[in-house]
């Protein structure tokens, strides 16, 4: 292969990163301190009070979304977390994954609503999504590196970026999925674009959206562990420790707490969004009888009275 032309592409990208973080530096630092202080902030909610009250909290939630059997499979599994010393550690990857996946979140929703408004908008996001949804997780850590050193926003970073796409999908495929006739119908009634959106397109496309979230948080809990690889914290740091030194005691364990955290966590999630579907289901039953008892009373008005 000697003779083959060689294409200094990196030294290309080296170039271009190197004045990318000259030319934006300051902006970066502030994006870094946000991403840190919202870390700190839902980190010190988790870890402030009794173990005991973050674990009622859970169990309520879990009540609210799926009903006693989860809430009492929540405390089970948390109090198995205090119990084997991770604790803590599992409190600070909820709390990476938690502004991780409120931000990408943030940015998937919009976007996918705005692709499904926009044929050309879905057309240009469509590959760019493909790019980050092929990419090997550990790659996304380089960029994050460069661009905010090692700590927790590098892995915050990196989490975003993995996890953000199946959030725009789901959303897009929600909305375009909605019956064009009720659409129609909310146009011929008068109501604005905006209105239409907010109280026909988003809540019946709220069981995508949902599936949309769930993902996002499965793909943002698995992230957060690999970031621990550029400093983040949580279980990942036991999980890494385990595998440098062949300690199997420490993997069981840490591996044990991030599994409960995902099962929760994706219990809950499809939970509200069952209810979601619930709803939505109702609301067609009660229109088609609407329908129907509105068609029987206009057979009725329209019989001929009996001599």
């Amino acid at each position: 292969m000697g003779d083959m032309i060689r294409i200094p592409l990196g030294d290309w990208v080296n170039t271009f990163i190197t004045w990318f973080i000259d030319v934006l530096g300051g902006f970066f630092d502030v994006l870094s301190s946000i991403f840190e202080a919202m870390y700190d902030g839902v980190e010190w909610v988790f870890l402030t009070p009794p173990f005991w009250v973050v674990i009622i909290v859970v169990a309520a939630i879990a009540w609210l979304a799926k009903g006693w059997k989860l809430a009492v499979g929540s405390i089970i599994g948390l109090l198995l977390i205090g119990a084997v010393d991770q604790w803590d550690n599992a409190m600070q990857t909820v709390a990476l994954t938690i502004v991780a996946v409120v931000i990408a979140i943030v940015i998937a929703i919009p976007i996918g609503i705005w692709a499904a408004r926009s044929q050309a908008v879905s057309a240009t996001v469509r590959p760019i999504l493909d790019f980050l949804q092929t990419m090997p997780a550990f790659v996304y850590l380089i960029p994050a590196i460069f661009l905010f050193g090692v700590g927790v926003v590098p892995g915050m970073v990196a989490t975003i970026l993995f996890a953000v796409a199946p959030g725009v999908r789901l959303t897009e495929l929600g909305i375009r999925g909605v019956d064009p006739e009720v659409v129609e119908a909310g146009n011929a009634f008068g109501a604005t674009p905006g209105r239409i959106l907010r109280q026909i397109q988003l809540p019946l496309a709220m069981p995508s959206i949902m599936a949309g979230v769930n993902q996002v948080i499965m793909l943002a809990l698995s992230m957060a562990v690999i970031a621990s690889m550029v400093g983040g914290p949580g279980l990942g740091k036991d999980i890494i420790q385990a595998l440098n030194s062949t300690d199997i005691a420490l993997g069981v364990e840490a591996g044990l707490a991030v599994v409960i955290i995902a099962m929760i966590l994706d219990r809950i999630t499809s939970g509200f969004g069952s209810a979601q579907r619930s709803r939505r289901r109702g609301a067609r039953v009660v229109d088609a009888a609407a329908d129907d008892t509105a068609a029987a009373e206009a057979s009725t008005a329209g019989a001929p009275a009996a001599v």
